[in-house]
């Protein structure tokens, strides 16, 4: 049942970082396009919750990666 579900959870998390970094980068843009001249807060700010967004996927896959070695 692990080797079923490894890979679904992994595509799950995947699929949820990447709707995620979607939706943050174009509320980025949608920012600077508002206000040009907070360009460099804003791209900063979304760098950053891209690394955290990003870092709970490489989590999930470390989590997998463990897990997979008890199958």
């Amino acid at each position: 049942m692990l080797s079923l579900a490894l890979p679904i959870s992994l595509a799950i998390a995947a699929f949820g970082s990447a709707i995620a970094l979607g939706r943050a980068v174009a509320a980025a843009m949608d920012a600077t396009a508002r206000q040009p001249e907070a360009a460099n807060k804003i791209l900063v700010n979304m760098v950053t919750g891209c690394a955290f967004i990003e870092a709970l996927t490489i989590y999930s896959l470390v989590f997998a990666f463990l897990l997979s070695g008890k199958i």
